[in-house]
């Protein structure tokens, strides 16, 4: 029960958070008035006014009904204090570890501290050592581009964790400092921050359909077994436009049997897309599925048993599909062999061959798939991860008031907003 009310109370801070937001759209747009006139406006603020607060109520009843978990969420410290991060000129500040109360402008907010449920191994158990066994392990990269979205997938994961204090963040960045945003953000937070030289993937990425998915921070995923320490033999990789609403132990727990990836397979969508008729006409290059049966899998949400990738070289068997992909592309090369940034090589290496997670742990999709503007219902089934793969981002639409149904449910774990002195 006091987990319902916890949630309740959660749902009501922020629709008053909004609402104050949309007040101060409303005041805005009255001062201008007074200097523009014009009764149309003043109609169609107010129709904006009821459609934002109507999708608002909306996506809180839908939060509820979708999210299992907020009945048992563990009890959290209350926000003691509200610390910033502010980036003049329109670039983050990644020198400024924690800004005073004086702080104003667009800003990252202190979340609450989560502390483990009763039933969950005491924290003084766990000790601080990255190869404590009790602990569940979560890779997430940080840039400056998706650095919003990556706050908001660790936000989600604290609160509907049983024990949030058993869950160790690993973050890879490509740019120094990132680490500060997220122990100003998250006061207590079990992480640690790699970083991932570009320069290692560069000269092996061909560009792609979209120039996002040619950042080299993509293909850091490809190299966990490398970057996190021995000890750590399993992780759950995360993309940084997602939210979980599970308990991620339920995740984490999930067997493998004796593979070294699993995720939710989609076994009905059309496999031979993903590659390029010069692959397919090819016969020797085709035969790569050969006795395997290829599903497509989604890498944004994925469980690596880091024993078995590095006893069977995975990262050294993607990185020479990229190779292969690279001389195609080449002037004067044979023809490419797929389209995607980051995918393909997974599924040249990995299709077929993947323990199926059940679909409720990768809801993707919802970022349109490179459509403009087009917005995604969920998949039937239940949801404990809801995922904007695609172009459309839920913190760029909302910010332009142009948000997508499914977007609202995004909002509450948004930590990213005006700081008010």
């Amino acid at each position: 029960m006091a987990g319902i009310k916890g949630a309740v109370a959660f749902l009501l801070l922020s629709a008053l958070a909004h609402l104050v937001d949309i007040f101060d759209f409303k005041t805005r747009s009255r001062r201008r008035r007074k200097g523009w006139g014009g009764g149309s406006r003043r109609s169609g603020g107010i129709l904006r006014w009821v459609v934002r607060l109507s999708g608002l109520c909306s996506a809180a009843m839908v939060m509820v009904l979708l999210s299992p978990s907020f009945q048992s969420s563990p009890p959290a410290e209350a926000i003691r204090s509200s610390h910033y991060l502010r980036f003049p000129g329109g670039g983050y500040n990644h020198q400024l570890a924690a800004a005073s109360s004086e702080t104003k402008g667009f800003a990252f907010r202190q979340a609450p501290r989560f502390y483990n449920a009763a039933d969950c191994e005491p924290p003084s158990a766990n000790g601080s050592s990255v190869c404590d066994s009790s602990l569940v392990h979560v890779a997430i990269t940080l840039d400056e581009e998706y650095l919003r979205g990556s706050i908001a997938a660790v936000h989600s994961v604290l609160m509907h964790a049983q024990c949030p204090e058993s869950v160790f963040f690993h973050f890879l960045v490509s740019e120094l400092g990132m680490e500060s945003v997220v122990r100003s953000a998250f006061p207590g937070l079990r992480f640690k921050a790699y970083y991932f030289d570009p320069d290692r993937v560069r000269w092996m990425i061909s560009t792609s359909v979209r120039q996002a998915l040619d950042q080299p921070l993509n293909y850091a995923r490809n190299y966990l077994a490398e970057i996190l320490e021995l000890c750590v033999s399993r992780v759950i990789y995360l993309d940084s436009d997602l939210v979980v609403m599970d308990d991620i132990a339920k995740l984490w727990r999930k067997g493998l049997g004796s593979k070294a990836v699993g995720a939710p397979e989609y076994c009905h969508a059309n496999f031979t897309k993903y590659f390029t008729d010069r692959f397919w006409s090819n016969r020797r290059l085709a035969a790569t599925f050969a006795g395997r049966r290829p599903c497509y899998f989604n890498t944004g949400v994925m469980v690596l048993d880091l024993v078995r990738w590095r006893r069977a070289g995975y990262t050294r068997r993607i990185e020479r599909w990229m190779e292969v992909q690279k001389r195609g592309a080449a002037p004067g090369g044979a023809g490419r062999i797929y389209e995607l940034g980051s995918l393909p090589p997974f599924l040249l290496v990995f299709a077929g061959q993947v323990a199926p997670i059940e679909h409720r742990w990768n809801q993707h999709g919802l970022g349109g798939d490179n459509v403009n503007g087009s917005c995604r219902d969920l998949h039937p089934g239940p949801v404990s991860l809801l995922h904007w793969s695609g172009k459309g981002k839920p913190w760029v639409r909302l910010d332009s008031n142009q948000p997508c149904p499914l977007d609202h449910i995004w909002a509450p774990y948004d930590l990213y907003g005006f700081a008010a002195k």
